[in-house]
């Protein structure tokens, strides 16, 4: 078990720092062994729950690696899975992990009602009703589904929760790896989405400098797609030729790592805005040739 952990930790590490392209497979594979193992006579009840703990981390991820490439027919049913995995380890941990993904599928779906029942599934969760940091997370994941299904006060109302709640969280304390990417800088970036989407660019820019500024260097892909978050508060605010540089700059930070497709989708979001605002002018159609190729080929 302890080689299979090992293993759930190296995914998460290759995640942070170039996306999830490519790792599903072998979180798939992680779960058969786990299942496989679990499957010996030997095992104890103790060992077995811990091995489909184990399983339901692995198929999680792979749902996770999906979804960030952009994949998402495939995500739901490995979630799925997950969840029944996480309901027969009686672990309310993975639970969370589960609901929290479902919160983002969503969302790159464009369900929104669904997004925001699922995270507060996850508010539900019994780790999140005990843990400020699983509590904060639920309700910043709410937070962002309610700005995109227009419910503007609520949003910024979960936001809040999220903050307080983050405040009383002992950051310092061993995390599992699914959740090691939250923190203030990770909170930083969930506000810059919500303050953006509910009409507030100005605190969206400041958000998304907090998170750049606070991002530990190893997360990569994480602060290319804060960059592109930044770039777009920027458009919103219609300084273009600032927009136009610092969504660049995304392409810089992932040089010789393939796109994501949620980074791609984030970017073709930025383009057709940046038409819609500035559709003559000189740095929107420098943009487009500058980077056209560039994005659509990584």
């Amino acid at each position: 078990m302890v080689r299979l952990r090992e293993d759930i930790e190296r995914l998460v590490a290759l995640d942070a720092e170039r996306g999830g392209y490519g790792l599903a497979q072998a979180a798939l594979d992680g779960a058969a062994e786990a299942l496989r193992l679990q499957k010996h006579n030997a095992a104890s009840q103790r060992v077995r729950q811990r091995l489909f703990a184990l399983a339901s981390d692995f198929t999680a991820t792979a749902a996770w690696s999906l979804i960030d490439a952009g994949q998402l027919d495939g995500a739901g049913r490995h979630l799925d899975h997950a969840l029944t995995l996480a309901g027969l380890a009686q672990d309310s941990e993975m639970a969370m992990q589960v609901w929290n993904l479902r919160a983002m599928l969503a969302r790159q779906r464009r369900a929104y009602p669904e997004a925001v029942a699922a995270a507060r599934a996850a508010q539900a969760t019994a780790i999140a009703r005990r843990s400020p940091l699983h509590a904060s997370l639920a309700h910043a994941r709410t937070a962002v589904g309610l700005a995109h299904s227009g419910e503007a006060r609520a949003a910024l109302e979960s936001l809040a929760r999220a903050e307080d709640a983050l405040a009383k969280a002992d950051l310092a304390q061993p995390r599992p790896s699914w959740i090691a990417f939250y923190s203030p800088a990770e909170l930083y970036c969930l506000t810059a989405i919500v303050r953006d989407v509910v009409g507030h660019p100005a605190q969206a820019e400041a958000a998304s400098h907090r998170a750049l500024a606070a991002l530990p260097e190893t997360y990569r892909r994480n602060r290319a797609h804060t960059t592109a978050r930044l770039a777009l508060a920027q458009l919103h605010q219609d300084d273009v030729e600032q927009a136009c540089a610092t969504s660049g700059t995304v392409f810089t930070i992932m040089a010789g790592t393939p796109l994501p497709g949620r980074m791609r989708q984030l970017l073709g979001d930025f383009q057709r805005d940046l038409i819609a605002r500035a559709p003559s002018a000189h740095a929107a159609h420098a943009w487009t040739e500058r980077y056209r190729t560039e994005w659509s080929s990584s």
